[in-house]
């Protein structure tokens, strides 16, 4: 058997579905091989797009995604998806080539240490060097990439290595992960200091954002009574509409929810850590905090918890839960009149009819249109934030954002993969016009794939977050602005259907259409990003 034979036989055990990227002449003889086999090659425009839709398949499922590049150019385009997978604990397999290692014959062309570039951006990195190893390097790889924390691991398979005649064919079997469950002290710790306290919070962050978490910290809610906001990355584990929900920790430390984390003596910390931006910051010993994950704090200057609950989330809110008597902290007059201008604020707006169209309208809009299941792809950029602090979720990721590296760019191929995944579910991409021109090119991938998926693109032709901190600043507006294409026209050429919206009740229709004709459609938003910071500074000054 081929080298490269083997190393898609050892793909197909761990039961990959898709690879994502784009091969080179170094990559012919795997790609030969995945000809013959039933894992799907999804060829991409970009490289970076390819392994942003692999870690997206990864955040999805918990099972590691897979990208594909050549040596050189191909391996550097990968690595701001790489860093996002790693940063955002999204379970991911790099698969790079490299020319013949044995005996090269063209010096030093194209030729980088990909391994040594790789290593401080993933979990570990390897390169094959004789083809008997790839059965054991394959299971090792992905069994890395996807215990906790979650990540990316690379795999450089060289030329001459895939074409080798291997003897043994055999493959390491799949094994479940059992992970430890928290020790009765740590419990017995944390259920102490939450009968202790007079006005808990619990935090809910991405790393809740697990199978089989949801119920349990469901069960610890309804039973307790304890209030609830999230991370950004945290949205959708328990539901928006819950009358125990707070909201999400998006804005400005003086913004609403901010100040119900003030008022707050213990904050029950599930499943975040310090990589996304911080929810609150530790000073002093005035407030406690339980880091309840699956691994230890890392113990930094802002986050130093006095009680640490390590091991199985679900097995240790079900031992909280029933520790705990029935509604212990019911009494949620401390933060009911928070929660109450919290909610009168986020709405405030949804009816707005000015246009341009204000940023809060937009998220109302397509909350209404958007199913419970529906997918909503956000790049990154001013938008999120507002879609972050109003789009209420209902269900696990159903709001796919970055808070982690928060790079521009990846909106776009997020989508494309959330389509082909879940072809029957309603599939949005969220980006302003900087980040979508940055991956635009994935249109025709979208296309060339018979996707459903909708586009819209906050149109403001700036860099409105930067412009956004500028104003913030009291700094001149200066090197933030740039021109458009027409997006219609744009859209068109690759084969989408393409619509500019030109009246503030316009955009509700245009999707309810988009999404009943199917294929791929594009919407031009026109927003008016200056009325957007007025109305966050307004928020603000009554803390100030």
């Amino acid at each position: 058997m081929k080298a490269s034979d083997l190393f898609v036989k050892a793909l197909e055990n761990e039961g990959v579905e898709y690879i994502f990227g784009i091969p080179g002449e170094e990559n012919l003889d795997l790609l030969d091989s995945l000809r013959k086999s039933s894992i799907k090659f999804i060829l991409t425009r970009h490289e970076q797009a390819a392994a942003f839709m692999a870690a997206t398949y990864g955040r999805l499922t918990g099972r590691a995604g897979v990208c594909l590049a050549t040596l050189g150019p191909g391996a550097t385009n990968l690595v701001t998806a790489i860093a996002y997978a790693q940063l955002g604990g999204m379970p991911l397999v790099v698969i790079t080539g490299q020319k013949p290692i044995k005996e090269g014959l063209q010096g030093k062309f194209q030729i980088l240490d990909i391994i040594a570039m790789m290593r401080p951006l993933v979990k570990d990195t390897d390169q094959i060097v004789y083809g008997r190893q790839i059965p054991a390097l394959v299971r090792g790889a992905f069994r890395i990439a996807e215990e906790e924390r979650p990540g990316a691991v690379h795999l450089e398979l060289p030329e001459d290595i895939a074409k080798e005649e291997v003897q043994n064919d055999a493959v390491f079997p799949r094994q479940t992960i059992h992970r430890v469950f928290a020790s009765d002290r740590s419990i017995e710790k944390a259920v102490n200091a939450i009968k202790a306290s007079k006005r808990p919070l619990l935090l809910v962050g991405a790393g809740a954002n697990r199978k089989r978490i949801r119920q349990p910290l469901s069960d610890f809610v309804n039973k307790t009574g304890i209030m609830f906001f999230n991370t950004q990355m945290g949205k959708g584990v328990l539901s928006g509409i819950d009358d125990k929900f707070i909201g999400t920790a998006a804005f400005s430390s003086k913004d609403y929810v901010h100040e119900a984390i003030k008022k707050a003596d213990l904050i029950i910390n599930v499943g975040h850590d310090i990589i996304e931006k911080p929810p609150f910051i530790m000073k002093g010993d005035q407030q406690q905090v339980i880091h309840i994950n699956f691994y230890s704090a890392q113990i930094k200057d802002i986050y130093y918890p006095q009680v640490e609950v390590v091991g199985n989330i679900s097995n240790s809110i079900d031992r909280l839960t029933q520790a705990l008597s029935i509604c212990f902290a019911c009494d949620t007059s401390w933060v009911n009149e928070i929660r109450e201008d919290t909610k009168n604020a986020i709405h405030a707006l949804d009816d707005d009819n000015s246009f341009p169209m204000l940023p809060q309208r937009v998220v109302s809009d397509v909350r209404s249109v958007m199913k419970d299941d529906g997918i909503v792809s956000l790049d990154n950029g001013m938008f999120k934030l507002w879609f972050a602090r109003h789009y209420h979720t209902n269900q696990p990721n159903t709001l796919l954002l970055d808070n982690a590296l928060a790079t521009m760019g990846a909106g776009l191929p997020v989508a494309i993969a959330c389509a082909l995944m879940y072809p029957q579910r309603q599939v949005l991409a969220v980006c302003g016009d900087g980040g979508f021109m940055m991956n635009s090119q994935e249109l025709e991938t979208a296309i060339r794939l018979h996707l459903n998926l909708v586009v819209i693109i906050f149109n403001d032709n700036g860099y409105g977050m930067i412009k956004w901190k500028q104003t913030a600043q009291d700094l001149p507006n200066f090197a933030l602005d740039f021109n458009n294409p027409d997006f219609i026209k744009y859209a068109e050429s690759y084969g989408a259907t393409g619509y500019r919206v030109a009246a503030s009740d316009e955009l509700t229709p245009i999707m309810n259409q988009a999404f009943a004709s199917g294929g791929v459609h594009l919407i031009d938003v026109p927003i008016d990003y200056s009325q957007n910071t007025k109305t966050l500074l307004d928020d603000l000054k009554q803390f100030d």
